[in-house]
């Protein structure tokens, strides 16, 4: 298993950060990416990658944080080009949900990401929430200026949103939320979204997947997102491993 989203950075997870390795070890997690969100959390991130060898990171801002934290293209290309192991851009995108950060700032920041992204080669990571249209629209004006990878973390999209992602070349990330009973809906646009797209995360510390929701997030739940993933695909547990396994792999080093 890889987790494909985790913040080991937030202190709930990095002062038990050696348990929290050791257990993913032995729960059969191979990689662990923590996400940034901010500057002072990439200085966090550069320390944390240091520790263990499964251990790799990104470089971005989260568009909650984009009112005073705009980077242009090459302070973001900078950053990541000065550490092997930090492997994306992001996390990056839009949140129309909350009022954070203003709408030109999150749009001006994303777009910068984009960029970044492209002349890297390297996967974008992407937040929408309550911003299909606008994230999409975006997304597709760059998608011809290179080869942009996409990946949409903890996506809890419409499937109308992403049959559009998937023209392209989009993949989607599940979280601990299809575990919930309340998301049959979500569930059933995983169902719709071919294997070959898939990845898994957990977000911790946040949203904790059943049986283990109510309780701090740790990247070894992650299991429990990948049975009921399982579920839903109707597919054996240990060939969706392989896969998700092979999709990270594939986005992040081809």
């Amino acid at each position: 298993m890889i987790d494909s989203h985790c913040h080991l950075d937030h202190e709930q997870l990095f002062e038990n950060i050696n348990d929290i390795i050791l257990n993913s070890k032995n729960a059969g997690i191979e990689k662990l990416l923590t996400i940034c969100t901010t500057k002072e959390s990439f200085k966090k991130i550069l320390k944390i990658i240091k520790i263990d060898e499964i251990i790799y990171g990104t470089f971005g801002i989260h568009p909650h944080e984009t009112g005073g934290n705009i980077l242009n293209k090459d302070e973001i290309i900078k950053s990541i080009n000065e550490n092997k192991k930090i492997i994306g851009v992001g996390e990056t995108g839009l949140d129309f949900y909350y009022t954070n950060s203003d709408k030109e700032s999150q749009i001006k920041s994303f777009e910068n990401h984009i960029l970044a992204s492209l002349d890297l080669n390297i996967p974008l990571i992407v937040h929408s929430r309550s911003a299909e249209k606008d994230t999409y629209e975006i997304l597709k004006n760059y998608s011809n200026k290179g080869n942009l990878k996409i990946l949409m973390h903890c996506f809890t999209g419409s499937i109308e949103f992403a049959e559009k992602l998937m023209t392209l070349n989009t993949y989607f990330s599940a979280s601990g939320i299809i575990t919930f009973k309340n998301s049959l809906e979500l569930q059933s646009t995983f169902n719709e979204i071919p294997l070959d797209r898939l990845l898994i995360e957990t977000d911790s510390p946040y949203l904790a997947p059943v049986p283990m929701r109510g309780n701090k997030n740790v990247p070894f739940y992650i299991k429990y997102t990948l049975e009921k993933l399982s579920e839903i695909k109707n597919i054996d547990k240990k060939k969706l491993d392989i896969i998700t396994t092979s999709n990270f792999n594939n986005l992040f080093y081809k």
